[in-house]
């Protein structure tokens, strides 16, 4: 009797081939035939970090849609609140988005900082309040748009989507369902209640085209990256030192090798964006003989001078509900007053899990606006909280009533605060 012994060697593999005819007991044996090998697959390519991906196109798709959203309302606008009561031609619709800000950063674009144009008065030429940035931006897409105001909304179309984008990719990290967590943020951010500002020829969608990528290199340990786009973004807004600040606290905080241990080489990479502000502070005092000649714009256009945080709400409080203002300026207090408490909340927030550099860059953010005389374009400022968006998806993937009451009871102030802007309202 024999017996067979198991072998290590491997069953088989199955071929296409019919099998070969038994050979007979006297034949020789045939050679083996050669083993059969899996193919390789080919290497995967990696996607391009600047590639659209699906949920890319998806959060597009929902950006675009908010877009003519809001355009509809300034068409509406147009024919609802024309230039005369007695009217029978609605008002241009490129005029409906032609609203304070808007002339400022023209007139830079336009006409420098410092020459004379027709209109102004020099006791209210406060033009170098603003950072260069988009100023130097329109300038550039004017040389191929000729309309100033059609080239103002194509730069914060472009750059609103750029924006949007990142802010999902943000989002999504470390997410189970990043896809869901991303549409969520900028759901919520495209239908905040400032949302009309993104849209608008403002520089809120042009510093988070920058700061939103930055703040997705620092999370990627790509300083060099992180550090250029946030100097972009100071030379935008002065924001962008408060940015600047939360990427080197999470510089600190990260360790970039396996070892754990800090590539101290990179640091210089988050002073970057102090070169923007102190080009543009040495290119005002030479012409100004001024140092502080940006915070003293800010001070006699907008009364940016300093109060403690208790005089800034007393004289924001009573401005809101004291009746000492006309109602459209009240209720416009009372939504700074409503911007700032949830500012707190989030920095509250933010400490108690220990998210240090997005709570610096909320402190930071605070204290400038809570510091002045009375609150001002703190709603607008909440666009630019990108922990408040993300923090609102998160919670909102765990919690399905956040997303239904924001839907039903935050985002209608969306359209209250477009139409307020597009009717030109907005201030008083």
């Amino acid at each position: 009797m024999t017996t067979t012994l198991p072998t290590d060697e491997p069953p088989a593999l199955p071929t296409d081939e019919p099998p070969a005819p038994m050979a007979s007991h006297h034949a020789p044996e045939p050679n083996p035939a050669p083993r059969l090998r899996k193919p390789q697959s080919a290497p995967r390519r990696r996607r391009p970090a600047g590639r659209l991906t699906p949920a890319d196109l998806g959060v597009l798709r929902l950006y675009l849609f908010t877009r003519l959203g809001l355009w509809l309302v300034a068409y509406c606008t147009a024919w609802l609140s024309p230039a005369a009561a007695d009217a029978k031609t609605p008002a241009p619709w490129l005029s409906r988005w032609e609203q304070w800000d808007w002339a400022h950063l023209q007139h830079i674009a336009q006409y420098g900082y410092f020459e004379p144009f027709p209109g102004v008065r020099p006791a209210s030429d406060n033009r170098v309040a603003f950072f260069p940035g988009f100023p130097l931006l329109l300038r550039t897409v004017h040389t191929v748009v000729s309309d100033w105001t059609v080239a103002g909304l194509l730069i914060s179309l472009v750059t609103g989507a750029v924006a949007v984008v990142a802010l999902a990719r943000i989002a999504g990290v470390g997410q189970p369902d990043g896809v869901l967590a991303g549409r969520r943020a900028t759901g919520f951010l495209l239908t905040s209640p400032a949302a009309v500002f993104l849209a608008a020829g403002y520089t809120e969608s042009t510093f988070l085209a920058f700061a939103l990528p930055a703040w997705l290199a620092a999370r990627n340990r790509n300083w060099p990256v992180a550090g250029l786009l946030t100097a972009a973004a100071t030379a935008t807004r002065v924001s962008g030192l408060f940015l600047a600040a939360a990427i080197t606290v999470e510089f600190l905080l990260a360790h970039d090798d396996r070892r754990g241990r800090r590539r101290w080489h990179s640091l210089p990479w988050c002073a970057a964006p102090s070169v923007s502000a102190l080009a543009y502070t040495v290119y005002l005092h030479a012409h100004t003989d001024d140092w502080m000649a940006w915070k003293h714009a800010e001070e006699r256009g907008w009364y940016r001078d300093f109060h403690s945080p208790a005089e800034a709400f007393g004289n924001t409080w009573r401005s809101a509900f004291g009746h000492v203002q006309t109602t459209g300026y009240a209720w416009e207090f009372q939504l700074e007053l409503l911007a700032m408490a949830v500012g707190v909340l989030l920095l509250i927030l933010l400490l108690l899990h220990r998210r240090w550099p997005e709570a610096v860059y909320i402190a930071l953010s605070l204290w400038a606006l809570g510091t002045s005389y009375w609150y001002l374009s703190i709603p607008r400022a909440t666009l630019l909280w990108w922990p408040l968006w993300i923090g609102l998806a998160h919670w909102s993937l765990r919690r399905e009533w956040v997303r239904e009451a924001y839907v039903g009871a935050v985002a209608p102030l969306a359209v209250v605060l477009a139409v307020t802007f597009t009717s030109g309202h907005w201030s008083g």
